[in-house]
């Protein structure tokens, strides 16, 4: 995704794996960088499957069987139930040993260790009640279809108090914006110096997701469906704008799949999906620019 660079200040920092930038009108005081800082050590240690410390390693490995439930549980986990309904059980938030499996561990070894694996029934062995997270068996938790969107979230609400006016949140794909317009460019996924067609993001959020920015080997890359543990074939990339940045992020996941859509106009969202073969498609009343 090609984004404009708002006129004032950027704060440009790496976290959770990949590169932010915060564009406001003033620099964002010390008070405000600490609050981010905070906000994101927290998500990281709670949800990072790369972190031998998190919360959610010591659930993959056995050390326990449930844990104290992490703030932000229930918003994802809840809209995890929506993206699993929407898409036939193609998206699941035990997708982590699969994902591992080829080879996008949390050593990010790269090396496959034998052929797909289905990821297991989540509704049976995932539960969160009574202020616990528990898991019937050993497994491994990855919320990579909508965690960055929900992180994106928390920041701007970290910033609010303290940075007034224009704010950007951009963490490199996933974005917020406030105040003023922004035009954004969706990046051709097969050819980072184009873009595909522009959008206006206005007091809402934008997330990307392509099959080309996680990829290795022979073909695979990190957007697995679920029933299989396989990549998915028939998408290149996809675009979604909607009123949070977990939405956001959790429809440009869906949109790879059968269902997508349907979910997309249930929230009133719009979004650009592009197949594997270039064609584009998007959804009725796209406010955007598309181009031939």
């Amino acid at each position: 995704m090609s984004t404009p660079t708002a006129t004032g200040s950027t704060w440009a920092f790496d976290a959770i794996g990949t590169s932010w930038a915060i564009d406001s009108a003033a620099p964002v005081p010390p008070v405000a960088r600490d609050a981010v800082t905070a906000v994101v050590e927290r998500f990281d240690r709670e949800w990072s499957r790369f972190r031998d410390d998190s919360v959610v390693s010591a659930l993959a490995d056995g050390r326990a069987a449930s844990v104290d439930l992490p703030g932000d549980a229930d918003a994802m986990l809840s809209l995890y139930d929506e993206l699993d309904r929407a898409t036939g059980g193609a998206v699941n938030p035990l997708i982590g040993d699969a994902l591992a499996r080829l080879g996008y561990d949390a050593r990010l070894s790269l090396a496959p260790q034998g052929d797909p694996v289905a990821a297991p029934d989540w509704r049976r062995d995932l539960s969160w009640s009574d202020g616990r997270l528990r898991l019937a068996r050993p497994a491994t938790i990855d919320v990579g279809a909508l965690g960055k969107g929900r992180l994106v979230d928390l920041v701007v609400e970290a910033l609010s108090p303290h940075v007034g006016g224009d704010l950007i949140v951009d963490a490199s794909g996933d974005l917020a914006a406030r105040g003023d317009p922004v035009r954004v460019g969706l990046e051709h996924p097969y050819d980072p110096t184009r873009v595909i067609g522009v959008v206006t993001v206005e007091d809402a959020a934008l997330c990307a997701s392509a099959i080309n920015r996680r990829a290795w080997g022979d073909g695979l890359h990190h957007v697995l469906d679920a029933r299989t543990g396989a990549p998915v074939r028939a998408y290149a990339a996809t675009w979604a704008l909607a009123d949070t940045a977990m939405r956001a992020d959790a429809l440009a996941t869906a949109l790879f799949f059968d269902g997508g859509p349907e979910l997309a106009a249930s929230w009133d969202a719009q979004w650009v999906r592009m197949r594997t073969d270039g064609r584009v498609e998007w959804s009725p009343g796209f406010s955007g620019e598309i181009f031939a």
